[in-house]
């Protein structure tokens, strides 16, 4: 039988350390979460696209805002954050829709996982964007019509590649739709850019990799 003097003892460095381990979690929920948009930052969603791209067929969608430094231009950077989150929301709900999820690279830049087959895709694809073209107010009666570019990687367009080559391939397809103001685009079945740094020629961040070389 315990001695209440001992477990009266113990109690206090028991909860001191219960409470250092909830502090410790919260603080890598927070760490894996970005604040604007609530949505898991580019490495947890990364852990859990390479996990879902092995055991299901499920199509990898790369998005990005069109012309978002003009909205942080023209009305601030408050404005920029309100556009992130309600980009990102919009993004979260229509992905639980396709039993999938949704994640922020960072900056303007998201992607997604969904199950969506050849013959769904387009339809979905469609009420994707007119979802996230929904106007949005935000203060000193500024309205933003947000528009977005999305490439889509569907399973059978690199059938047998893995999450990453699937991503550049969702990048390029993102980039086609930008470049010919389409909204969205399917990948192509090979690689339409030259890579530098694992990473499209020509995208943001890849700069870096060309000046080390």
């Amino acid at each position: 039988m315990t001695d209440p003097t001992t477990l009266a003892a113990a109690l206090p460095p028991l909860a001191a350390w219960t409470a250092h381990t909830l502090w410790l979690a919260r603080r890598l929920r927070i760490a894996r979460t970005d604040p604007l948009t609530a949505l898991p930052t580019r490495d947890p969603f990364t852990s859990r696209a390479l996990r879902a791209v092995t055991r299901r067929p499920v199509s990898v969608l790369l998005l990005d805002i069109d012309r978002f430094k003009h909205v942080n231009d023209a009305f601030g950077h408050a404005a920029g954050d309100a556009l992130l989150a309600a980009v990102g929301q919009r993004l979260h709900h229509w992905c639980t829709e396709h039993n999938g999820f949704a994640g922020r690279l960072g900056g303007d830049e998201f992607a997604a996982i969904a199950d969506l087959d050849d013959a769904g895709a387009a339809e979905a694809l469609n009420d994707l964007t007119h979802r996230l073209r929904a106007n949005l107010d935000i203060a000193d009666a500024v309205r933003i019509s947000p528009r977005v570019s999305i490439g889509i990687c569907r399973p059978d367009d690199r059938p047998g590649e893995p999450f990453t080559a699937r991503l550049r391939a969702a990048d390029e397809a993102m980039y086609a739709a930008k470049s010919l103001s389409t909204g969205w685009r399917y990948a192509a079945p090979h690689p339409t850019h030259a890579t530098v740094g694992g990473r499209r020629a020509g995208r943001r961040g890849t700069h870096t990799a060309l000046a080390s070389r």
